[in-house]
């Protein structure tokens, strides 16, 4: 009878222990599964900041182009290849092509306020100067956007990568992030342009 007694206290303490770390399981599982949506989430958020501030850019460099061209003189090539980098085809569907794109693009505004620095009528047209001080404060918000969303991927990414949230994330197929490494037109030095002044 003792016997009897102890086997069935045992059966039911290993079903109560049994339903105790399982549900303990689930809990940590939904813990970090959360957790995971939760960074994901913010790297998206962050992501749609940077996209709204890029479209904003390419808005302006129609308008800049345009002025530029006022100034016959001015390198038409540079013109060209600023345009060109602006509407390079569709959107990349990756960070990587998305930051050689965005890349090229700010060199070659890069160049174009370089050479500007020749054309003292250009610098001084009302019309430049708006458009620049524009592309200026576009650049420094695209800025804080890429400090945002590289925050948000680095979270997410330690997140995915790290012990016991790297097994949830496996499970449930979240992938790292790559970061957004555009930089701005103020960051690239200053490069070296032989331009003869307009007589």
């Amino acid at each position: 009878m003792l016997t009897i007694a102890l086997l069935a206290e045992f059966g039911i303490s290993a079903v109560v222990f049994g339903v105790v770390a399982l549900s303990t399981f689930i809990l940590i599982v939904a813990v970090y599964f959360n957790y995971l949506v939760r960074c994901n989430n913010l790297v998206n958020e962050a992501f749609s900041g940077i996209d709204v501030q890029l479209k904003r850019r390419h808005e302006l460099i129609p308008n800049l182009v345009e002025c530029v061209k006022g100034y016959t003189a001015f390198e038409r090539s540079l013109l060209k290849d600023v345009v060109t980098a602006r509407s390079s085809g569709a959107t990349p569907a990756d960070m990587a092509g998305l930051n050689a794109k965005e890349n090229e693009l700010t060199a070659n505004l890069t160049k174009l306020f370089a050479i500007s620095e020749a054309y003292p009528e250009l610098k001084a047209d009302t019309i430049f100067l708006q458009l620049s001080a524009q592309l200026v404060e576009v650049e420094e918000t695209i800025q804080y956007s890429r400090r945002y969303f590289n925050g948000a991927v680095r979270d997410l990414n330690i997140a995915i990568e790290s012990f016991p949230s790297n097994l949830v994330a496996n499970w449930f197929q979240f992938t790292t992030k790559d970061y957004f490494e555009v930089e701005s037109v103020q960051e690239r030095d200053t490069p070296t342009v032989d331009v003869q002044a307009p007589s």
